[in-house]
């Protein structure tokens, strides 16, 4: 259907706040108890983003001013400009920048009526020459489930040129739903106190986040690049429904996903899509080093994930494993869709014919091939009987389900790209096509991965390289199964994991060059108390060749 594109604008709230315009006289005490932040960086531009919180409950626009200013003198000019936001935004503000110097650090700074906000710094993308960039990659933080150290270990590196965040910025569970049992010893349970399904819902949600110091000092310190994940709307999502949605309770969930997206389009600093629409594939470059490519995965093509309680069993009740599989490899299933993957095919053919060293993805979920491993298989009896006397019953469930799951050579999680084999494949073959070296960043699974992804289950050629992130508090499959070295579990049984922890908390520290890039694997000690300190479990390196990139070698 053809969308009107006023209408479009309108329904996303597009564009108000954003333009420049006259101050208003108003005597209203406001506040910016919610940060600053910066994003989607280019050589030229980026976004600004704060939000002005009125002490009253009076509906009424509220002006502010903004000033940009280079970090050192005679790099780049200072800009500054005015706006107004209101309630049709949720009093957020979100400024364009353009006409900036390439490769620059700025301060930027809002006020609104005689308040000031917060200072932050961001920076262009360079253009030309560039020895070395570095990235942090984070994902997936469950408020309710500890406290953002690693949000403020980010904030305090020494260098970070961007904040790379792939998804799970917020969730939209009530506290009891999901990690409750932290939140609640802690004293750190969201707002609003239930699921959040409606506009106003995902607006406290959002809000709440950025309440957090450590995740404010994390914006603050540099331009974030970002794409949502399923818990930006509801657990599993796909581009008709979630697993999280039940209509008849919930409503529609076009209508859902679209106050949902408005919500984070209003708090995030990305520059929106032109249609107003969800199609938030988009690109960045640094200079002659490397092109980001951040994918959508979610919302705009991704079709039903199938299910094994569902899918599986055939009428006699004995799993059709034939049947599944035909159902799994067809080649009509799709995640990124036809029109995304000819636009990355074509991106990444343009970035190695500019010669740009590293081609780069933002992806939301795991892109490996993992089979449901035999933990009862892969651990000495010691080690597992010693964890099973600790564990409740549901655990010891948890590893029967995983053995009798794993002579069936099915794929570990269906709502990762496992669940769409034949579009991976397709992607696989513009890698190949492209000639590129292609490095995979991804998020959603709560655990650290470092990954050699193969274009074939057996034999054939390395495609890619990726990198996994843990959650910054998001519980994994080691938390669930305490002393049971589960990622261990998962390299042995599968060809493609070389390294994998399910238990840490943290983020990825990537350093690319034109000769080699490192991926360090930082994990926070706690997520229980504000103290804490910080420790790089894992140390990868890849260099970049004709043919693509090398095997990792671990440090």
């Amino acid at each position: 259907m053809r969308i009107n594109r006023r209408k479009a604008l309108a329904l996303f709230g597009l564009g108000a706040g954003a333009a420049a315009g006259p101050a208003l006289a108003d005597n209203r005490v406001v506040s910016f108890r919610h940060g600053v932040a910066s994003g989607d960086p280019l050589s030229d531009r980026v976004i600004l983003w704060t939000r002005i919180t009125p002490t009253d409950a009076a509906d009424a626009p509220v002006a502010y001013s903004w000033t940009l200013t280079p970090v050192e003198a005679g790099r780049g000019k200072a800009k500054s400009g005015k706006g107004t936001t209101d309630s049709s935004r949720d009093y957020t503000v979100k400024v364009d920048v353009t006409g900036l110097a390439a490769n620059c650090a700025y301060k930027f700074q809002f006020s609104a009526n005689g308040v000031k906000s917060p200072v932050g710094q961001t920076r262009t993308l360079p253009v030309g020459a560039v020895d070395e960039v570095v990235l942090a990659v984070a994902t997936c933080a469950l408020y309710t489930n500890g406290y953002f150290n690693a949000y403020q270990a980010i904030a305090d590196m020494d260098r970070v040129d961007a904040v790379l965040h792939l998804g799970d910025y917020i969730y939209e569970y009530a506290p009891e739903q999901y990690g409750y049992e932290n939140g609640s010893k802690i004293g750190r349970l969201p707002e609003p106190p239930r699921e959040i399904v409606t506009l106003n819902d995902y607006r406290i949600r959002h809000a709440c986040y950025k309440s957090d110091p450590q995740l404010q000092a994390a914006h603050a310190r540099a331009p974030w690049i970002v794409v949502w994940d399923d818990h930006e709307t509801a657990n599993d999502s796909w581009k008709d429904g979630a697993e999280n949605h039940q209509p008849a309770l919930e409503g529609d969930w076009n209508q859902r996903k679209a106050v949902a997206i408005k919500a984070y389009y209003e708090w995030m600093p990305i520059r929106e899509p032109r249609d107003g629409g969800f199609a938030i594939n988009r690109t960045f470059e640094f200079g002659n080093l490397l092109t980001l490519f951040m994918l959508e995965t979610r919302l705009t093509a991704r079709d039903h994930q199938l299910n094994y309680e569902k899918d599986l069993n055939g009428a006699d009740g004995k799993p059709d494993v034939a049947a599944f599989r035909k159902r799994l490899n067809d080649p009509a299933r799709q995640m990124m869709g036809a029109s995304q993957a000819d636009w990355l095919a074509k991106g990444l053919k343009a970035s190695v014919k500019a010669g740009q060293t590293w081609q780069v993805l933002g992806n939301e979920v795991v892109m490996a091939r993992l089979g449901v491993p035999d933990i009862r298989a892969n651990v000495s009896p010691e080690i597992l009987d010693a964890a099973l006397a600790k564990l409740p019953a549901s655990g010891s469930a948890r590893i029967d389900r995983m053995a009798r799951m794993t002579p069936l050579g099915l794929p570990y999680g269906l709502d990762m790209w496992d669940g769409y084999p034949a579009e991976r494949q397709r992607l696989y073959a513009s890698f190949e096509a492209a000639k590129a070296n292609v490095v995979v960043l991804s998020g959603d699974s709560h655990a650290f991965w470092a990954n050699e992804l193969y274009d074939a289950p057996e034999g054939g050629k390395l495609a890619a390289v990726e990198f996994g992130s843990t959650g910054i508090t998001s519980p994994g499959a080691g938390d669930a199964l305490p002393g049971i070295p589960v990622g261990e579990v998962f390299a042995k049984a599968n060809r493609e994991v070389i390294y994998s922890d399910q238990a840490a908390k943290g983020f990825i520290r990537l350093t690319l060059t034109h000769t080699a890039l490192r991926a360090d694997m930082v994990a926070v000690s706690t997520i229980l108390e504000k103290t804490f300190t910080t420790q790089v479990l894992k140390s990868f390196t890849a260099t970049p060749g004709k043919d693509g990139v090398s095997r990792l070698k671990a440090l």
